[in-house]
């Protein structure tokens, strides 16, 4: 193939978890933009009816559709009805990610069920639907999204590190049991973005300026930063790449502190 048409979508059939806002709208619009036919799912239907009337306007073709990430029957109605309307299914990329701030000691029963509920059981119910219907067909690549708290982790952000780190490791795991089928499995670790989730950070200037000096690129990522990573990893550019977590951190993970030592 040739290198200038390694990284095309056109007529790939990708289904975007989490389409609605943030990272995941982004990455919609990037793959419409691509020529790839988008299905927008989210909880929220009519922002996710939204995304998708962008995605049209903008030359693309794209669909909308309900999906709550922590049903796992819902999951997999979901996306048996893309590969019945469309005859496979190319690409799955979930975005949802929710986070409880507090200290371990403080957390409740209630504040570890939802957090696990969607960034751990909602990613493993995606991996399973989606894999299904990847192997059966012999192809096909998953996407999930991990994050910079699979690795470092500050106070109160101990079960969102977890659930993180796990993801991580199912994306290594589905990768080494579906490899032989022709799917491949990758995550993508972003360090801060602005999006939704992160607003209370954004919203603290003290917060908000010690989290862009802590990467090397001294800023924040915005949401449409996320699409060339994704992109990659959903094109056949990333033919022999599964079972890898992509860090997509502004150098976060690579530097520890940023203090210059005279002379150099």
């Amino acid at each position: 193939m040739p290198y200038s048409s390694s990284f095309d979508l056109e007529g790939k059939i990708i289904a975007v978890v989490g389409a609605a806002s943030g990272i995941g709208a982004a990455v919609a619009e990037g793959c419409g933009r691509h020529r790839a036919r988008v299905i927008c799912f989210d909880l929220d239907l009519k922002a996710a009816e939204d995304a998708a009337l962008r995605i049209t306007q903008a030359g693309g073709i794209a669909e909308a559709s309900a999906f709550d990430i922590c049903d796992g029957a819902a999951v997999d109605a979901a996306f048996e009805g893309v590969r019945a309307r469309h005859g496979r299914l190319d690409v799955a990329i979930a975005t949802p990610g929710v986070n409880v701030r507090k200290p371990l000691l403080n957390y409740t029963d209630e504040d570890f069920d939802r957090v696990i509920g969607v960034n751990l059981k909602g990613s493993l119910h995606v991996l399973q639907s989606a894999g299904k219907i990847m192997a059966a067909q012999g192809s096909g690549s998953i996407i999930l999204f991990s994050s910079i708290r699979s690795l470092v982790v500050e106070p109160g952000q101990g079960v969102y590190a977890a659930t993180k780190a796990g993801i991580n490791q199912m994306v290594r795991t589905l990768a080494a049991e579906l490899g032989p089928r022709g799917v491949r499995v990758n995550a993508i670790a972003p360090g801060v973005v602005a999006t939704p989730l992160t607003a209370p950070i954004r919203n603290h200037p003290e917060w908000r300026q010690a989290y862009a000096n802590k990467s090397a690129l001294g800023r924040w990522a915005e949401p449409e930063e996320m699409v060339g990573p994704a992109i990659f990893l959903a094109s056949d550019a990333a033919s022999y790449v599964t079972g890898s977590v992509l860090f997509v951190d502004g150098g976060w993970t690579a530097i520890d502190g940023r203090f210059q030592p005279p002379g150099m």
